[in-house]
């Protein structure tokens, strides 16, 4: 969050009311702009009180954390807020809580469910008082601490509304690619005699009971459903609802996760002439960007699925491949990896990723030529804990495998050692010419597969033995290093030859 200079307020003549605005001299990503302390008294029962505070030029989101003292005197106090147009037949009214929300946001796009989105004009706004009960002899006092949000900055700002669902490093599963009627998503309606576009709720709790810890809501060209995720995520404490858009363009498809702020993604017009121009866009937001099944036809069959840019891409603004849509690592026509793999081989350190691409909810299973169930492929992500920002984090480190059949329990990763250092996958190693690199797997809920190495692109066969017989285990083989630039990386295939997980690439030297 970008500092912010003081702001004077003065002290209002309300009876039984004080007011005091504390400035934020230095403000920081966890610091609020402004911080607003009251007292009400007995004499304030059955009243309505404005508390102003001055919003500046260029904000687009007001987070508002309310807390007050005499609780166990039953003193309570209902919040709404007003906007600058003021209350004239409730026209200035953005929201109103009463007491059920201490905690709220209200942006352009999105507001928390009771507040109404919308423009955040510059000027005097208020929080609204209501206090329907303090006792005659009973004081109370408040704070309120109020965010400014400005264009450009990333979905989990303010930190205050984006605490982690859960602590702690692990792995964590999710699907990155989905549709629901923010866009061509749809479903079979209540009636089941006909189809209709699918309420959001519906791809959330299908992911919730397929075990995912994430989920990337990806609707074509729109942010629209950010506003549904206000709604959902307080209830769904168990699962991530990351806001993202299906950069959807003429010349191919691309994820951008974590901002809801606007993206022109028209391109061959002035102002987005090729994809470099959308690619500038997405960096100054502060997004992660992929691009999507990008082996896809790009004809009447599926019109700008294929990546087929007609000018060259600056492929170091984009940091994943969607290397796994749906079932197509099945499918040696559809099948992304060969795509990613040639970008490794120009040096570009790309995380592959995998997502649903599902455009029905209510679909259990995959569909030939439909749709793909919520989850298959799962991507799987090693992150210091499960907040948006974490996540995203850690798919840009490229500390990811792909659980390509969509499992709940299958873990793979992999180490790489040499002259005293590490590196997992997404990482770096520096190996000498004539010195052996040791690569260590360890697999879960795989017995009866076996691993096999890529390295650069081509199939490398080590004299060890590979095959996985245990539910847990580890697998280690020794690489020889010519000092050279190289990526290594891991797949895992089941007895049956199914590819079962696609693993990121350590790079060597």
């Amino acid at each position: 969050m970008s500092e912010h200079s003081r702001y004077p307020y003065r002290f209002l003549g309300l009876v039984a009311l004080w007011l005091m605005i504390l400035g934020v001299a230095f403000a920081t990503e966890g610091s609020p702009d402004v911080v607003l302390h009251g007292a009400l008294q007995g004499s304030d029962n059955h009243t309505y009180r404005e508390v102003p505070f001055d919003v500046p030029a260029g904000v687009n989101r007001i987070t508002v954390q309310f807390e007050y003292s005499g609780r166990d005197e039953h003193t309570t106090i209902d919040l709404g807020l007003e906007d600058p147009t003021g209350f004239h037949g409730q026209q200035g009214l953005r929201g109103w809580t009463g007491g059920s929300k201490q905690l709220f946001t209200v942006g352009a796009l999105d507001a928390t469910p009771s507040f109404a989105p919308g423009p955040i004009q510059p000027g005097r706004w208020n929080l609204l008082l209501g206090i329907p009960n303090i006792r005659a002899p009973s004081k109370a006092e408040f704070t309120a601490k109020i965010w400014f949000g400005h264009p450009g900055d990333p979905a989990w700002l303010p930190a205050v509304l984006n605490a982690p669902l859960r602590k702690g490093p692990g792995w964590y599963r999710g699907d990155l690619h989905m549709h629901g009627a923010h866009s061509d998503g749809s479903c079979p309606t209540y009636s089941g005699e006909g189809r209709a576009p699918c309420p959001l709720v519906f791809t959330v709790q299908d992911a919730a009971s397929r075990g995912l810890d994430f989920i990337a809501l990806s609707d074509h060209n729109t942010v629209s459903q950010a506003n549904d995720i206000r709604e959902l995520q307080p209830y769904y404490d168990h699962l991530l609802l990351i806001p993202a858009r299906e950069i959807t363009t003429f010349s191919g498809h691309a994820n951008l996760f974590g901002t809801t702020e606007p993206l022109d993604f028209r391109i061959g017009s002035k102002a987005v002439p090729d994809w470099n121009a959308i690619l500038n866009q997405a960096a100054d937001l502060h997004g992660l960007l992929s691009i999507n099944h990008p082996i896809r036809p790009n004809d009447e069959t599926c019109m700008g699925c294929g990546w087929t840019p007609a000018k060259p891409v600056d492929m170091h603004r984009v940091q994943a491949i969607e290397a796994v849509n749906g079932m197509d690592a099945l499918s040696p026509t559809y099948t992304g990896i060969p795509f990613w793999q040639d970008q490794l081989n120009q040096r570009f350190h790309l995380t592959a990723i995998g997502g649903s691409d599902n455009h029905n909810a209510k679909v259990a299973l995959p569909m030939p030529g439909g749709s793909t169930a919520i989850g298959l492929p799962t991507t799987v992500v090693h992150a210091s804990e499960l907040s948006m920002k974490a996540i995203l984090d850690a798919i840009r480190a490229g500390h990811v495998f792909i659980d390509v059949q969509g499992s709940r329990d299958r873990l793979f990763d992999m180490v790489a050692s040499a002259g005293g250092q590490s590196a997992g996958m997404g990482d770096s190693l520096s190996a000498p010419a004539a010195s052996s690199v040791r690569v260590t797997m360890n697999a879960t809920a795989l017995n009866k597969a076996h691993a096999e190495i890529v390295v650069d692109g081509r199939s490398f066969q080590p004299k060890e033995n590979l095959a996985i017989q245990a539910a847990q285990q580890e697998l280690s083989f020794d690489w020889p290093s010519d000092g050279k630039r190289h990526w290594l990386r891991a797949d895992v295939r089941g007895a049956d030859g199914a590819l079962l997980i696609v693993g990121n690439p350590v790079y060597i030297n």
